[in-house]
Order: structure tokens, then C-alpha cells, then sequence
């Protein structure tokens, strides 16, 4: 299973209603964590589930889900997270 559909999985116990993970490790060519295996990610989620908490607690719901796989086989994970109806690009 690629780390994209690991990511995915692992996500949907968000249920979220908007999910895009961007693989962006080629743009870290030669960057030590990158040399190391590491991949870099960027994940914008949209769930019910951020309604009424701070970006902190966003990122922690996130992270509770992937956060085993920082520091490998994910090296960096940009997160945002956005309640439904919030302006996000």
C-alpha cells in the first residue's frame, strides 16, 4: 500500500468530507530526511468532526491517526484542517 492510500485510510475515521494528500517529496530531493527514505506530505482535510476546535486540536486529531509514522516512513506532514464552510484554498 502506497504511503498516499496509508494516509487516506487511516484518515477516514475523520469521515472527511473533502481529503487531498499531496506527495510532495520530490520537491525535497537532498534534504536529509528525504535522503534517509523519508517522505514528505501535505494533507488538506475538511470533517465535521473541526467544528468548534482550535487549529492545535485539529492537528492532533490528525496526528493521533498518522502521527506512527513520523518520522518514517513519513518524514514531514503539512496539515490543514478546516470545519465544513470555512474559506480554505
Amino acid at each position: 500500500m502506497s504511503l498516499g492510500a496509508m494516509l487516506e485510510q487511516r484518515l477516514a475515521a475523520l469521515a472527511p468530507i473533502e481529503l487531498e494528500i499531496r506527495d510532495d517529496s520530490a520537491q525535497h530531493v537532498g534534504h536529509a530526511g528525504a535522503a534517509a527514505g523519508g517522505g514528505h506530505f501535505s494533507v488538506t482535510i475538511v470533517s465535521e468532526h473541526f467544528h468548534g476546535l482550535s487549529r492545535i486540536a485539529r492537528h492532533r486529531a490528525v496526528l493521533e491517526r498518522v502521527g506512527d509514522l513520523i518520522p518514517h516512513p513519513v518524514h514531514a506532514l503539512a496539515i490543514r484542517a478546516y470545519a465544513p464552510g470555512e474559506t480554505h484554498s
